[in-house]
């Protein structure tokens, strides 16, 4: 008996550790640069590549960052959360390196037809911030064009529970998932109706899932798995009367 509590005193441990992905290494302060860009209202507000559309909606507003292709792996970081303080620049760093906490939204592409250091800071390999000119300002002079930073990956805290925007068709059926705390990054989405199982969800793009299955007139359950490993189960967010390009929210991590 004790034999077999011991097993699964350690299967917990285990499972538990699978589930702590920002590791100590992420913890740590890396090096990379920061620009920012201007929109209205100093904020990021454009559909960016992770599909989160109007990022006040989305509730990333202006604490919103393009990523360069180092750490936007494809799409796999949108959601994640960064600390981000400007650092190494007497002139440029506002005094005392005060931090901002940011959420990859976008993605910064490269342009190699200019030079690293000047205009092409998302050229691979770069690790570069594209960020909002208001978040800017809280850790440099806005009079820089790009300053040296350090950042590392943090816990996302959000309000409320995760947002499930709906769009699609009869037989073309997306998801949205955003507002999503702990890690973020969300790398497998299920829904399931009232008159069928669990349905894996394919990525579309960013942070959009898609299936092709007609759900239309059926309460939905979504079942969200995030880069941690942690899944989460909220049922009925949508109800029987559900409608295309309606946000409906669920539980939180």
């Amino acid at each position: 008996m004790r034999a077999l509590l011991q097993a699964i005193v350690l299967l917990l441990i285990l499972i538990w550790m699978q589930t702590c992905m920002i590791t100590a290494e992420d913890l740590e302060w890396k090096s990379a640069t920061a620009t920012y860009t201007n929109q209205t209202n100093g904020s990021i507000i454009i559909e960016g590549a992770c599909g989160y559309g109007d990022l006040h909606k989305a509730s990333y507003g202006k604490y919103s960052a393009g990523l360069s292709t180092m750490l936007f792996n494809r799409g796999s970081a949108c959601g994640a959360c960064f600390e981000v303080r400007c650092v190494d620049h007497i002139l440029w760093c506002l005094q005392g390196s005060p931090s901002v906490i940011l959420t990859a939204t976008d993605f910064c592409p490269p342009n190699y037809g200019l030079s690293a250091d000047y205009g092409g800071w998302c050229n691979f390999p770069k690790q570069h911030f594209e960020m909002s000119e208001a978040a800017f300002a809280e850790i440099a002079e806005k009079k820089a064009d790009t300053v040296p930073v350090q950042y590392r990956r943090v816990k996302c805290e959000r309000r409320g529970g995760l947002r499930f925007t709906l769009s699609g068709s009869f037989h073309f059926y997306q998801v949205l998932v955003t507002n999503v705390g702990m890690d973020g990054e969300v790398i497998a989405v299920k829904v399931k109706g009232s008159k069928t199982g669990w349905i894996p969800m394919a990525r579309n793009w960013g942070q959009n899932w898609q299936c092709n299955v007609n759900l239309i007139g059926q309460p939905l359950s979504f079942e969200v798995t995030t880069s941690s490993r942690r899944t989460l189960t909220s049922y009925n967010v949508a109800p029987v009367n559900w409608q295309f390009g309606q946000t409906y929210e669920g539980k939180q991590f």
